[in-house]
């Protein structure tokens, strides 16, 4: 059965802060195969103060109440600016927030919290907005992350003896049915070049391709018991930062930064391969802003042959996650239950904010997702909707 396209405004700031990544889609479903025509991308960055205010609050600093009410507004703000930039023509927008705390005891996610106040996106924008799409699952057992098995499960439906990876602060796989959280990748790289040469990140890999190994931190590093424990499972910032790369450092030998960064990348490879090796992956999908780093990707590519890794190319690499967040905006606005995979119940995700018009709500019934077919963007192109006078972002 055919239904009416509708096209959506997905928005998400990933474990980076780098800025909110937009992605604008018109999705509809035949016979339970979602067609996702991607009609439009890009980046915004945040005001200085906001990053700078999200970064303070991020674990293991401290964060009162009141830092959490201000951010949550400000970010909320920044979300409805953004979306007001790409919402001519769309029906509805979908907001994955920013992650201020993934709350993770004993290995089952007690709770999650992500900031962005959809008000403001309605407001800003006059659409309704769909928001806090994790905590539904989490309430029927699951982590509310890694999401991004929702889409990948879809694409992969046709392809059974496919995985598929995402590089981003943290690498998360989709393989078999099930999501889960790996352990970390650019979170720790991006940590350990900005404090050894205030770079935000080690820019094509080049540190770490010139660094050796160093087997003595790579085994303190491995010993974290997360890479042990069964998935389902998800982890953040809350654990692999700052504090965690220095709490290694300080129990080997001093350590050179390119062989740190080797190290690291080392850790990412073997990590993720550990998880998906018993499952025997005849071919590897990679995005995420991961695969902008050579070095992490000839890593990945030896630690997992023979099986082939390749870059996914069905939708941009540094817009996936925000065509994920559009992707479970529609279908929560089509009342489709969904089973993320990280161990909670098949639900309807998501809160819905009323925009302009009140009687504009979900549709009644549901709809059933099987599969997901990406139909080529039809010629249209990224386009920059920088604010005038803001910064332009380094590339992931």
């Amino acid at each position: 059965m055919y239904m009416t396209a509708h096209r959506v405004v997905g928005l998400i700031s990933g474990t980076s802060i780098d800025g909110i990544d937009v992605a604008v889609a018109d999705l509809s479903v035949v016979d339970g195969v979602v067609e996702l025509v991607p009609v439009d991308h890009g980046e915004v960055p945040y005001p200085d103060d906001v990053r700078a205010a999200l970064r303070a609050a991020l674990p293991p600093n401290a964060c009162d109440a009141a830092a959490v009410c201000a951010i949550d507004t400000r970010v909320g703000q920044a979300f409805g600016a953004a979306a007001a930039g790409f919402a001519e023509g769309a029906d509805l927008v979908a907001s994955l927030g920013q992650t201020l705390y993934h709350w993770v005891d004993g290995g089952r996610c007690l709770g999650t919290l992500q900031v962005g106040e959809p008000t403001w996106i309605a407001e800003a924008t006059g659409l309704p907005v769909v928001s806090n799409l994790r905590s539904r699952d989490v309430a029927t057992g699951g982590h509310g992350a890694p999401l991004a098995g929702v889409l990948d499960r879809l694409l992969l439906a046709d392809e059974p003896g496919a995985a598929a990876v995402n590089l981003g602060g943290i690498a998360n796989v989709t393989v078999d049915g099930t999501a889960f959280d790996t352990g970390p990748a650019n979170a720790l790289l991006d940590a350990a070049a900005l404090a050894r040469t205030g770079a935000p990140l080690d820019l094509d890999g080049a540190l770490a391709a010139a660094g050796a190994i160093r087997r003595d931190l790579l085994d303190v590093l491995l010993a974290d018991p997360y890479y042990a424990a069964p998935a389902p499972k998800s982890t953040g910032r809350e654990h692999f930062h700052r504090g965690h790369l220095d709490a290694a450092l300080a129990q080997v030998p001093e350590v050179a930064t390119a062989d740190l960064l080797a190290t690291l990348v080392a850790l990412t490879a073997m990590t993720v391969a550990e998880a998906l090796i018993p499952h025997r992956p005849a071919r590897v999908l990679v995005s995420g802003g991961g695969v902008r780093n050579p070095t992490l990707m000839a890593a990945l590519a030896a630690a997992l042959a023979p099986a082939e890794v390749v870059r996914s190319t069905t939708l941009p690499a540094e817009a996936k996650e925000a065509y994920l967040a559009a992707l479970l905006g529609y279908l929560t606005w089509r009342s489709a239950p969904v089973d993320a995979r990280t161990g909670g119940l098949a639900r309807v995700h998501g809160s819905v904010t009323p925009g302009a018009d009140p009687g504009v709500w979900p549709e009644p019934g549901g709809v059933t997702a099987t599969a997901l077919r990406v139909v080529p963007a039809r010629g249209r192109v990224a386009r920059d909707r920088t604010p005038a006078g803001a910064e332009a972002l380094h590339p992931r």
